[in-house]
């Protein structure tokens, strides 16, 4: 871009009534990450040294997303328009001089080439004023117009209701970011007046003052600044920012063999090699390793996959879940802050929370780790090549040592020693005939004789 130093402005001030939400616009999660936070850290990415959110309506929920991170607060306490809001930033710029990027909340795909762009056309050709980032969408409607030249100089920026129709027959819209030196930003706010229906200000007046021409440069992809200003727009944003990372997938050697039905996390990272079938959704913090197959209908979420693995179908993986390589769940099995050993099994309906399994260990079907006393957690582990036997319920702290067996159906609260056999359950006897002869009986008794 350039040598100048760089601030951003993240207007956030709005009601965002269209949501029906408690929750702020901004913090509505794409790909399990909030809206504002996409912008915060591809602002981070292009060496931005401060940022602003400008906030207003439920700002405790904003200052509380935002706590710990690099951003400065401004407060728009009335709603006078995007020149105001943007003004409110000007005491938590004091003393910078630079380039200023004005982005919004609720428009959160912008990507940094982007913002690149509009910096470096800031600072060089004619040098505007402002940069203004344009889009021609597939359906033009009711967006503002950009008139411009050859070069991208504005001649003339109009609302659609105030266009002509010639104006009309343009194209070229207005996404209502920009690009300004933050030695003229704030003289320009104070030239713009509110004389309009609404009684605001808005940011785009500082376009068409007298002096200096701004200029317009065009997005590639006008899914960049989709806004978000209600649930189905939320959908839609989130539903291309998912066909996105799908492409990005396989462009790197993972394959999904139904890629429209598999949702990844903001974070997903997948190596090249791994299968993915239909149905599988991604929460965050899930990195997968070369080899891995994940069957359909799986959740998984916080957990580390290593290489050669297999899961599901139907497995759920919840944070702190790790399977070592070749290791394998599958289906109806679920884990929590467990860890896999290498090559070990747990193939059918087991839970397995707060435990450590070990190398070539053979989970049977039913088996579940009795973690929780309904206060405190506790840890099962189980030895190398153990072998627990089905529908055994090990109740922790417990340990199995290596090459162990547990007999099915067992209920194990004591500790068993490498090599020993343990068996939990009563002697099984047969009374001869005692099935024929209740049977009889009862219906004899439902007949009334």
């Amino acid at each position: 871009m350039t040598d100048r130093p760089l601030a951003a402005i993240i207007l956030a001030a709005g009601q965002g009534t269209r949501m029906k939400s408690d929750k702020h616009k901004v913090l509505h999660p794409i790909a399990g990450k909030p809206m504002l936070h996409h912008l915060l850290d591809t602002v981070d990415s292009i060496g931005v040294e401060r940022t602003v959110v400008v906030v207003g309506a439920r700002r405790e929920q904003i200052e509380a997303s935002v706590e710990g991170c690099n951003v400065a607060i401004a407060v728009q306490e009335n709603q006078l328009g995007t020149g105001h809001a943007v003004a409110q930033a000007h005491d938590a710029l004091k003393g910078f001089a630079g380039d200023v990027l004005i982005l919004y909340g609720d428009v959160p795909m912008v990507s940094a080439d982007t913002m690149r762009d509009m910096i470096y056309r800031l600072n060089n050709g004619s040098e505007p004023r402002a940069v203004v980032l344009g889009f021609r969408p597939d359906d033009a409607g009711a967006y503002g117009r950009i008139i411009a030249d050859e070069q991208g100089e504005i001649e003339k920026m109009v609302e659609y209701k105030d266009a002509s129709d010639a104006e009309r027959g343009v194209n070229l819209c207005n996404s209502g970011l920009m690009a300004a030196r933050s030695t003229d930003l704030f003289i320009l706010l104070d030239q713009i007046s509110n004389d309009n229906a609404a009684g605001e200000y808005y940011l785009p007046d500082i376009v068409m003052l007298p002096g200096q021409k701004s200029a317009v440069i065009e997005v590639d992809d006008p899914a960049e600044v989709a806004g978000v200003n209600s649930r189905a727009e939320l959908a839609a944003v989130e539903g291309d920012w998912q066909a996105r990372r799908r492409e990005r997938a396989m462009a790197d050697g993972v394959s999904l063999i139904a890629p429209e039905s598999v949702w990844f996390s903001h974070d997903t990272q997948i190596s090249a090699d791994v299968v993915i079938e239909p149905n599988v959704i991604f929460g965050p913090g899930v990195s997968i390793a070369s080899g891995t197959k994940i069957y359909g209908h799986s959740h998984i979420e916080g957990a580390t996959i290593g290489p050669n693995a297999n899961v599901g179908p139907f497995a759920r993986l919840r944070p702190g879940a790790v399977m070592e390589e070749g290791s394998k769940v599958g289906n109806f099995v679920e884990m929590k802050k467990a860890t896999l050993g290498k090559g070990a099994k747990a193939n059918h309906l087991s839970y397995l929370g707060d435990a450590d399994v070990g190398e070539g260990a053979n989970i049977g079907a039913g088996t579940i780790t009795c973690n929780y006393d309904g206060y405190f957690k506790y840890k099962t582990v189980i030895g190398k090549g153990a072998f627990i036997g089905s529908n055994s319920a090990l109740v922790a702290p417990v340990t199995i040592g290596d090459g162990a067996i547990v007999g099915a159906g067992a209920t194990l609260t004591k500790d068993v020693a490498a090599g020993d056999l343990a068996l939990v359950r009563a002697e099984q006897t047969a009374k001869a005939g005692w099935a024929t002869k209740f049977r009889s009986a009862m219906l004899k008794k439902k007949a009334g004789k």
